[in-house]
């Protein structure tokens, strides 16, 4: 559309936007996770952009994840605690998640652990029902 990949400079793209309504954000992200039925794609440190256009929101993450299966198996490759109990995915919140929670928010451990149990340890949703 632009020709040439890379000819036109970001702060005339960015002004492009504006004008076409579009409002571009980067989001400091620490960690993003991706959930199919068969596996967790786990971005650290990602570049995460939002993008505001005609009242719907896009996300863009670049990074190279780390790939782990999900299921019975996940908790020894996710490197969460292992509780032991039969599968119950409530009782397997990773600490880093709980930490992430309660800094982000001010919040107590138990009460970022109680959310993430809440929200089937969506660290975006926590952090809401926290906030």
């Amino acid at each position: 559309m632009f020709g040439g990949g890379g000819g036109l400079n970001p702060r005339k793209m960015k002004q492009m936007m504006n004008q076409m309504g579009i409002d571009l954000d980067d989001i400091e992200a620490e960690e993003v996770i991706i959930r199919t039925a068969d596996e967790e794609m786990v971005f650290h440190d990602a570049d995460v952009q939002r993008m505001d256009a005609q009242g719907q929101q896009t996300y863009q993450v670049v990074g190279e994840p780390d790939v782990r299966p999900r299921g019975e198996g996940e908790t020894a490759d996710a490197g969460a605690d292992d509780t032991g109990d039969a599968g119950d995915s409530d009782d397997e919140i990773p600490e880093s998640d709980i930490e992430i929670v309660a800094g982000r928010t001010g919040a107590s451990k138990s009460a970022a652990r109680e959310a993430l149990e809440e929200t089937d340890g969506d660290l975006a949703a926590a952090v809401e029902r926290l906030e």
